[in-house]
């Protein structure tokens, strides 16, 4: 084998194996991001208009809606699922008795009977109006290397809707990470 086909080869394991670890350090350096189209139904746009104010509102980055200048690209799917939770449930109780006592000699006879019967039955039936939200979105390089990614899902929160709170979650997510590699990058350099 030629040499340098071998140097080559040996270059590339070890881009390779340094890759997943220059990613995190990759997303310090992002400035700019722009939030792309995410997929899903039709609340997607919605959630990509909630999740630019969420992250707007962090400040972390400078958010652009040109594609061109942007240091990293948000991307992923969205769904927002307003549904209609149903239960049922029958229970019943019975009882019923009967006595018959009858005595004859000859023609003529003589009977007595007795019946009783109780019964009762409850059902219930009840409808729950639901709504849920869930989103997977990474944060991806000019390249298109992944280097953060989440997943999160909500029923909503006492003053928001399930959107709006999915779109919060993901940059409270995203701002922790990043502070976490920031701390971690300062600890290094002392």
């Amino acid at each position: 084998m030629n040499a340098a086909p071998m140097t080559l080869l040996l270059g590339a394991s070890l881009i390779m194996a340094q890759a997943p670890e220059e990613m995190p350090g990759q997303l310090l350096g992002v400035k700019r991001v722009y939030v792309d189209r995410l997929t899903g139904g039709e609340t997607a746009a919605q959630m990509r208009d909630l999740l630019i104010a969420s992250l707007q509102n962090s400040k972390l980055f400078v958010l652009t809606e040109n594609a061109d200048r942007a240091d990293a690209f948000l991307r992923g799917a969205a769904e927002d699922l307003v549904y209609t939770d149903t239960f049922s449930s029958s229970e019943g109780e019975s009882g019923r008795g009967s006595a018959s006592v009858s005595s004859g000699f000859g023609r003529s006879r003589v009977g007595r009977a007795l019946s009783q019967g109780a019964g009762e039955s409850e059902s219930l039936s009840v409808r729950e109006r639901k709504h849920e939200a869930l989103a997977a979105v990474r944060l991806v390089n000019k390249d298109g290397d992944v280097m953060w990614s989440t997943t999160q899902e909500s029923n909503g929160a006492k003053f928001r809707g399930a959107s709006a709170d999915v779109a919060d979650k993901i940059t409270r997510q995203l701002a922790a990470d990043y502070e976490k590699l920031r701390r971690s990058g300062d600890r290094r350099k002392d």
